[in-house]
């Protein structure tokens, strides 16, 4: 991976954006972009769009939501501890103890999530699961007063960010799903080479899927593709615990995932698979017999219909702070897109 490229990605994934308050990083992405996209707009939903070539004859969307799962701030009670409600879905276990970020319009304000330790548990106590509503954000405030003049009902918070580089090119961040998908459809915009694209290529920084695949709605829509393909993460299934005869047998660094089943076009997949054959780009394959949780789902059902595709980011831990990537996974990712894109022809018929 590049080094400009790295860079990026460790500064859109240290850049917070829970679902509804993601115009921070857009405006990364868009002074990212600038030397590169022919055309670089932000939707009034809040979806960055990038183009090269957008007067083609066929148009391909590559989407990838920027959005990440959060909690918002719900009450502050007199002695100025504030309580949450989740945005996106959290297994509230993962955020006991977890030092958090309130982005306030006057900046990132610390806290802490609470909870009553173990010592002072009944033993009925210890065998319950914490809910998000038993749990409390402590940002140090000494009352209510004093912590409104800190932060205010209908702030997004997060766990602290943190990007941090581990052995066999591995990352763990927060925020993996999906920022690892929004760096991938950039990327291969950046790499796809203009003399050899006879598409319009669109690359989008799609926002809200966390809570209902939003901004893939409202972006297609407003693109009209013929060909979208989603790039999200999907569980990696080597580490213990997880039954690979019910998820399947995906692996941190073998590659990106290609998606088969109904909500995939199978000549998409078909062509999919055989640029990354021609190029000698390592993949692995899963199947989904269903509609997708993920931006394809939204794509496929767009106006009439859009031959859709979904290509995955192998993720060990998803929706928690640790979410834990293969550089290799996504460069490779970014490198098989950028090649389908060159190698898509306005004359294929797509109809299966």
């Amino acid at each position: 991976m590049e080094t400009i490229a790295l860079e990026f990605f460790k500064r859109i994934l240290e850049t917070p954006s829970p679902s509804g308050y993601e115009s921070t990083l857009q405006q990364v992405v868009r002074d990212y972009v600038a030397d590169f996209a022919d055309d670089v707009r932000t939707d009034v939903h809040g979806n960055v769009i990038l183009a090269r070539n957008p007067d083609a004859p066929i148009r391909l969307m590559l989407a990838g939501h920027c959005d990440q799962i959060g909690l918002i701030v719900q009450h502050i009670d007199d002695d100025g501890y504030l309580y949450t409600q989740p945005i996106g879905g959290w297994d509230p276990q993962m955020l006991v103890g977890e030092r958090m970020t309130v982005w306030s319009e006057s900046g990132p304000v610390f806290g802490v999530i609470g909870k009553k330790p173990i010592h002072l548990l009944s033993e009925e106590d210890k065998k319950k699961v914490p809910k998000i509503k038993d749990l409390w954000l402590d940002i140090g405030a000494a009352d209510k007063k004093e912590a409104e003049k800190l932060v205010r009902i209908g702030d997004p918070v997060t766990v602290e960010l943190a990007f941090h580089q581990m052995p066999n090119n591995r990352a763990v961040s927060p925020a993996m799903d999906d920022k690892a998908g929004a760096w991938v459809v950039i990327e291969a915009l950046r790499r796809a080479d203009p003399k050899k694209l006879k598409c319009g290529l669109y690359a989008v920084s799609t926002v809200q899927e966390e809570i209902g695949l939003r901004g893939a709605r409202t972006s297609s829509f407003g693109i009209d593709p013929h060909v979208g393909v989603a790039v999200d993460v999907t569980h990696a299934t080597d580490c213990p615990t997880i039954e690979k005869k019910e998820e399947g047998d995906v692996r941190l660094g073998k590659g990106p995932v290609v998606y088969r089943g109904p909500n995939m076009n199978p000549k998409v997949v078909g062509q999919l698979i055989k640029t990354a054959d021609d190029h000698e780009i390592p993949y692995q394959l899963a199947a989904e017999g269903r509609a997708t949780g993920t931006d394809a789902n939204a794509i496929q059902v767009n106006r009439s219909g859009v031959a859709a595709g979904l290509i995955s980011i192998p993720n060990r831990y998803m929706h928690s702070p640790v979410e834990m990537i293969s550089l290799d996974d996504v460069d490779r990712a970014a490198d098989l897109l950028s090649r389908f894109a060159e190698q898509l022809d306005p004359d294929t018929n797509f109809t299966p």
